[in-house]
């Protein structure tokens, strides 16, 4: 039963962040959201009670995910290859879980801002990046890291217009601009 409740409030999670991105956070109502899981508005209730909860129980587990990555990649030694298998995590990351929380958040921006959790996930994302860095960085290569990370996040929601790029292959085009990013020159 217990594997049955999750499941339903991962659905969720799931489509409320859809309807977040596609219509805005504000404009979704949680009878909506009922809608289009079709249950009723006992059932969503039962799970979450408003819209915040169902947000913040997103960025949470996202949180959560970003902690144990940043924990994992502080214990690796400081090389071109550790920072390579720290990209790919942070792109399984996405592929993963975070794919509908980076759709809602370029849609919602003001929302990220003003959730209680928003503080604390950019600075989790900010240890994350830093992962990437080398000792003693410049500038430029620090940027370059952090550019890496937007490669990644690009790739896993969308390219611009104008690139011609299936969106199957889009991933991975992304990926090889990150990885070319945080290698030696």
């Amino acid at each position: 039963m217990a594997g049955r409740r999750t499941d339903t409030k991962e659905r969720i999670q799931q489509v409320a962040l859809e309807l977040f991105a596609e219509r805005g956070y504000e404009q979704t109502t949680l009878q909506e959201v009922a809608e289009r899981l079709e249950i009723t508005r006992p059932a969503l209730y039962y799970h979450f009670r408003t819209k915040e909860a169902i947000l913040a129980s997103v960025v949470e587990g996202l949180l959560s995910s970003v902690e144990e990555l940043v924990e994992w990649g502080r214990a690796q030694p400081r090389t071109p290859e550790a920072r390579r298998e720290i990209l790919q995590r942070i792109g399984g990351l996405l592929q993963d879980q975070w794919q509908p929380l980076v759709k809602f958040a370029q849609v919602n921006q003001g929302v990220m801002q003003e959730v209680p959790t928003g503080e604390r996930m950019r600075d989790e994302m900010l240890k994350m990046v830093s992962l990437l860095e080398e000792p003693g960085a410049s500038p430029v290569r620090r940027f370059q890291a952090r550019l890496a990370v937007v490669a990644v996040i690009m790739g896993s929601v969308a390219f611009p217009i104008d690139m011609d790029v299936p969106e199957s292959e889009r991933s991975a085009v992304a990926m090889e601009v990150a990885m070319k990013l945080i290698s030696e020159e």
